[in-house]
């Protein structure tokens, strides 16, 4: 494998937490119980966010608000997997091979380590290659750790197509 071919993606989503228990807490399309979930558009999974915008940064094809504004009602509460599931398809159909990604969350509650084997599956389901989630707590720092608010990072490894140095 010719790795002058290889392109590198990074991503970050933040979400500020709600106060509505109503709000389900999705993170890597998996639901954290029995916590309020993130203010967003879409159901505000911040991991499916990062992801989406690794993989799209390392195709060179923007951030993942050009392709789904946050103020068109198609959008609004739509499962953030079926947004990478779509992500996905256009890298994908761009000729781009996806081969990791790389991904953490930050957030004081809910202690992620038994979710992260369900959300490491769910992922690399819908992306086709293996992702890894790691999990960090914010040390009860500033605005993470009082509970107001969660991170995730992701990064992508992906082969430009046709072997191309894009």
């Amino acid at each position: 494998m010719d790795i002058s071919c290889m392109r590198v993606g990074s991503g970050l989503d933040i979400h500020q937490l709600s106060q509505d228990p109503e709000r389900r807490f999705i993170v890597g399309g998996v639901e954290l119980q029995p916590f309020n979930g993130p203010i967003g558009h879409s159901d505000g999974d911040p991991l499916c966010h990062a992801v989406a915008d690794s993989l799209l940064g390392a195709s060179g094809m923007g951030d993942i608000g050009d392709h789904f504004v946050d103020t068109d009602p198609q959008w609004k509460n739509v499962d953030s997997m079926e947004l990478l599931k779509k992500v996905v398809d256009m890298v994908r159909s761009s000729g781009f091979q996806i081969l990791n990604v790389d991904c953490t969350i930050v957030l004081q509650q809910p202690k992620v380590k038994h979710f992260r084997p369900e959300m490491q599956v769910r992922l690399s389901k819908v992306v086709g290659s293996p992702v890894t989630v790691k999990a960090k707590s914010p040390e009860e720092v500033g605005s993470l750790g009082r509970r107001e608010g969660v991170v995730a990072f992701a990064t992508a490894l992906c082969l430009a197509p046709n072997g191309q140095i894009i």
